[in-house]
């Protein structure tokens, strides 16, 4: 018998499956729950156990770990008599993963210590590439001793993992990830368009770009889905739109001038009202082709 924690998982989508199976390796015993019978069957594949609903899965689990796409859908999972904070046991750790506002992150930790159920905020970075390789970024909010607490876990899906204050502050932190990724693909994109009309070699132009100042982790990731107008989903324009509202709010809470993000902002938002919210971030490309009068490709 294993004496690490028991774990529930519940959202086993892009980044949730992979990372899911990641702590199956390092010998946690995981039940999962998600809406998708696929995704469930996948898991019990890689070792793990399906629960046929949210109350099952966390009733025995010490540690509850939740990765969904917002704070709807993370307030729908935790709260009624269905919900996590209902049916999980007492003492129980709620690592909520998911990217939602920091509000919703403060007002969850509220609601669970009156059930004497400990939380923390650990959104990610790194897209689905990360969740594969174990190398999150993970930005944490919380209490010192929860982090503490969850560290073990965390370090078998990330490999950069900081407690950046109390409840919510992991959710500011990724805020801004994400207002630096979108700005970051969107100028990548404009410089691919350029680099195109202009007739260089593009995979050329890229490799000595990557290799200087403007060198980024989103030109790495991302530089074979400008080359190959592969734009498969691993962080969909829809959910990047949700992380850009997510920002600007918070912002204009604090006083914080967005001059430029607030553009991005627009085009993410364009880019999914002509239909390609399903689409990887990196598909702004597209909104730079047509604004170039040049035909979007992929």
């Amino acid at each position: 018998m294993s004496n690490l924690p028991k774990i529930a998982w519940i959202g086993l989508g892009i980044m949730g499956s992979p990372m899911a199976e990641n702590l199956i390796k390092a010998g946690y015993s995981v039940t999962g729950y998600t809406l998708e019978a696929d995704k469930l069957e996948r898991l019990t594949q890689a070792g793990g156990t399906a629960a046929t609903n949210i109350a099952e899965a966390v009733a025995d689990a010490d540690v509850i770990i939740t990765m969904v796409p917002a704070s709807p859908h993370v307030e729908a999972i935790a709260y009624g008599p269905d919900g996590i904070l209902d049916n999980a046991k007492t003492g129980a750790l709620l690592i909520d993963m998911s990217s939602i506002t920091p509000q919703t992150s403060i007002d969850l930790a509220k609601a669970a210590a009156t059930k004497n159920i400990r939380v923390i905020d650990a959104p990610v970075s790194g897209g689905e590439a990360g969740a594969i390789e174990a190398v999150l970024s993970i930005m944490v909010g919380g209490e010192q001793a929860d982090f503490d607490a969850a560290k073990p876990i965390l370090e078998a899906l990330g490999k950069t993992i900081i407690l950046c204050g109390p409840h919510g502050s992991g959710q500011t932190v990724k805020a801004a990830n994400q207002l630096i990724v979108a700005v970051n693909i969107q100028a990548c994109a404009e410089a691919v368009v350029f680099l195109e009309k202009s007739g260089v070699d593009l995979n050329a132009a890229l490799d000595v770009l990557g290799g200087g100042l403007a060198g980024s982790t989103v030109l790495a990731r991302k530089k074979d889905n400008f080359l190959r107008r592969d734009f498969k989903p691993g962080f969909r324009i829809d959910l990047h739109h949700k992380d850009m509202g997510i920002v600007t709010d918070a912002a204009r809470n604090v006083g914080a001038a967005l001059p430029v993000g607030t553009v991005v902002a627009t085009l993410v938002a364009s880019l999914r009202a002509q239909g390609d919210g399903g689409l990887d971030h990196s598909a702004l490309l597209r909104g730079v082709e047509r604004l170039s009068g040049h035909p979007t490709q992929g």
